[in-house]
């Protein structure tokens, strides 16, 4: 039985990851750590983590709820039914991935995910410049974002962010809510394999979860007061720091 230090660490690391995916997406950077540094192996903890940030991320999709809009002309639950898809795929390929094999393959995620951070902005507008993106390069987007956000779901609210801004050139802030309601949905489909699997450590989930319900919902309140500069150079620097630490395990 975990001793009390053991479960308040997980917490601590939900909340922060709870409001970093209602802010503008990243929690896995926060509770995947921290569940491997308390000696789970990359793919449970991966799973984990999935399951735990759920009810956080359903919770500040709930007070986004006001701010749900189309993207790209694609309706919301046309939106969630592919990414529900997906997140069933992607969660399946996990559970076939050797946990070796997952610790060699998470740095490059996670640099993937830095990098259309970094980047995906100026990516819009250059490719809006040149380009006209039509309904069906949406649905094999979102598609992709199912599976991935399925199969690891670090960084996915900020991929998703820098993807619909660069295929439906929409305002991050503006958002908010549909990104985080797919990041919801992709979790909730994950969340069905892993338990039914049995890849979830419940003990460390538990109160990962329930930090990250608070975590979430403070999140979301924070969310539609604070500047989005703020927001993406605080995502930044831990999505950063993150990946190299990552590099650094799997190849040091």
């Amino acid at each position: 039985m975990p001793d009390l230090s053991a479960l308040l660490f997980p917490a601590a690391a939900g909340m922060l990851g709870g409001a970093m995916n209602a802010l503008a997406g990243g929690g896995t950077f926060a509770t995947l750590p921290a569940l491997i540094a308390l000696g789970l192996p990359s793919n449970i903890a991966n799973a984990t983590s999935n399951v735990a940030l759920l009810p956080g991320a359903g919770a500040s999709a709930w007070e986004y709820r006001d701010e749900l809009a189309p993207v790209g002309g694609m309706p919301v639950r046309a939106l969630a039914a592919i990414t529900f898809a997906g997140g069933l795929v992607g969660s399946t390929l996990l559970v076939l991935t050797p946990t070796r094999a997952f610790d060699l393959i998470i740095p490059w995620l996670l640099l993937f995910a830095f990098v259309v951070m970094a980047f995906g902005r100026r990516a819009s507008d250059w490719l809006h410049a040149r380009v006209t993106i039509g309904p069906k390069t949406l649905v094999t987007a979102q598609s992709l974002l199912g599976i991935y956000g399925g199969y690891f779901g670090g960084g996915v609210g900020l991929i998703t962010t820098a993807v619909y801004g660069l295929l439906a050139a929409a305002d991050p802030r503006s958002l908010f809510s549909i990104r985080t309601l797919m990041l919801a949905v992709a979790n909730g489909a994950a969340a069905i394999v892993f338990v039914a699997i049995g890849m979830v450590r419940w003990w460390a989930c538990l109160p990962m979860l329930l930090g990250g319900i608070l975590g979430g919902w403070l999140g979301a309140r924070i969310g539609k007061r604070l500047p989005h500069g703020v927001v993406r150079l605080w995502t930044l620097l831990v999505t950063g720091a993150t990946t190299l630490v990552f590099f650094v395990r799997a190849y040091g």
